[in-house]
C-alpha cells in the first residue's frame, strides 16, 4: 500500500511532530508532503528517514523563517500536489494540511490536532495583536480561508480528533463527526527523580494563547520561583516583565528540559490547549500539574490525584491554586501520577490509530 502523509510544516519538533513520528513508524515507507521542511530538528527522528516533498511555499523568500506569512497561498500549494498513485492519504492538520485533492476513490484520514485557531475561535486574539497592515487584511483573508477550510473538510473520509475538546470543535466548524485518538507520549524518555527542587516550571511555545504572561504576572506578585522554558512571540515581552524570581530561559536541549520536568515542584499550565502533551510529560516524571480548568487538560489531569485546577485566567485564581498545592503537596504520589499518565503511551496510540485506518480501508474497499 502506497501512503502519503501531509503535515502542515516541519520546522520544530513539537507535539504535532511527535504524533507524526508515531504515524511514520506505522507506515515506514510512506512519503511526507509539507509546506516547509527544516532538517536540523529532525536529524535523529524517524521523520528524516522518509522521502519528504515540499510545496512551492518552500521556494518563496525566507520561507523557513516567515512561512506563516504565506498562509494565504497554502491552499493553492496543497491543491497543486499530485497524489496520483497513492492508496491512502493521511493528513496531520493544525495549519493547512487537509486541503489536498485525493485521487478518486482514495480514502483520506485527517488526524486533527486542531482546526486552525487563527481562522476560528482564536481569530479575535490574533487580529487584536497583529500589526496595522495585517489587521487591515485579516478580515478578507480569513473569510476566504474559513470558506476553503470548510469546503475541504468534505473531502476527508474520516476525521480523527486528538481530544474530546477538539472533537467538539470539528463538529462545530466542519459539521463532521470524528473519532478520538489521544496523542502519544514517549514515557521511556522520562523518569521519576529522587530530587525535587524549589521551583515551578512553565514549558512550551510562548504563544499568546498559552498565557505564559499570566503565569509570570502571578509569580511576580507571589515571589515564588518560576522557570519558563520555550521560545515564541512572547519571549522578549516576558523577559522585560519578569522579576528576579522568574527565570526566563528560552529554548533548551531536551536533556535539560527532562531534568527540569523531573525536579520541579509542579508544572504550571495556564492556557487552553487542544490536548496538551507537556502536562503528560510532567506526569511521566511523577510531577503534579496546576492547570486552567478548560480544554484538553480536563481529559488528562485527575483532580487531586495528578494535579489541581484553577477556574479563572486571573492572577488571583492561579496564585490561590499554587498556595493550595503547597499546603497539600505531600498528598501527591509520584508513582501514582506516573501510572495514570502511562495510559497515554505510544503503543496505545498506534493500536487505536491502526484500528481507525483498518476500519476506513475496509469500508472503502
Amino acid at each position: 500500500m502506497k501512503v502519503a502523509i501531509v503535515h502542515y510544516w516541519l520546522v520544530n519538533a513539537r507535539g504535532g511532530e511527535k504524533v507524526l513520528e508515531a504515524i511514520c513508524e506505522l507506515f515506514p515507507h510512506a512519503d511526507i508532503y509539507t509546506h516547509v521542511y527544516y532538517p536540523d530538528p529532525f536529524l535523529k527522528s524517524v521523520i528524516s528517514k522518509h522521502r519528504i516533498f515540499e510545496t512551492f511555499i518552500a521556494r518563496l523568500p525566507f520561507a523557513r523563517k516567515l512561512y506563516q506569512n504565506y498562509l494565504p497561498l497554502m491552499p493553492l500549494a496543497l491543491e497543486e500536489l499530485d497524489l496520483t498513485g497513492y492508496d491512502l492519504i493521511l493528513s496531520s492538520e493544525s495549519g493547512p494540511a487537509k486541503g489536498v485533492i485525493p485521487p478518486p476513490g482514495v480514502p483520506h484520514i485527517c488526524y486533527c490536532h486542531s482546526p486552525m485557531r487563527y481562522a476560528w475561535d482564536f481569530y479575535p486574539i490574533y487580529k487584536r495583536r497583529a500589526g496595522f497592515v495585517k489587521r487591515l487584511l485579516m478580515p478578507f483573508l480569513m473569510h476566504y480561508l474559513r470558506r476553503w477550510d470548510q469546503q475541504t473538510a468534505t473531502q476527508v473520509t474520516q476525521f480523527v480528533a486528538n481530544s474530546k475538546f477538539v472533537q467538539k470543535r470539528i463538529r462545530s466548524f466542519y459539521a463532521r463527526d470524528s473519532l478520538v485518538v489521544n496523542p502519544p507520549v514517549a514515557f521511556s524518555d522520562f523518569a521519576i527523580s529522587p530530587v525535587v527542587g524549589d521551583y515551578y516550571l512553565l514549558l512550551g511555545q510562548l504563544a499568546d494563547y498559552k498565557r505564559a504572561d499570566l503565569a509570570v504576572q502571578a509569580f511576580n506578585l507571589s515571589g515564588k520561583k518560576l522557570v519558563v522554558v520555550g521560545d515564541g512571540e512572547q519571549f522578549s515581552h516576558l523577559r522585560k516583565m519578569a522579576n528576579a524570581n522568574v527565570d526566563i530561559r528560552g529554548k533548551l536541549p531536551f536533556s535539560e528540559i527532562r531534568e527540569l520536568l523531573s525536579e520541579c515542584r509542579a508544572l504550571v499550565f495556564p492556557g487552553v490547549e487542544d490536548f496538551g502533551i507537556v502536562p503528560l510529560e510532567a506526569m511521566a516524571c511523577g510531577r503534579p500539574v496546576i492547570a486552567y480548568r478548560k480544554g484538553g487538560a480536563l481529559e488528562t489531569i485527575r483532580e487531586n490525584i495528578t494535579g489541581l485546577f484553577f477556574d479563572e485566567q486571573t492572577i488571583d485564581s492561579l496564585n490561590f491554586a499554587v498556595d493550595e498545592f503547597e499546603v497539600r503537596q505531600s498528598e501527591f504520589n509520584s508513582n501514582e501520577i506516573r501510572m495514570h499518565a502511562e495510559r497515554f503511551g505510544e503503543e496505545r496510540f498506534k493500536t487505536e490509530f491502526s484500528a481507525v485506518v483498518d476500519k476506513v480501508l475496509l469500508e472503502s474497499s
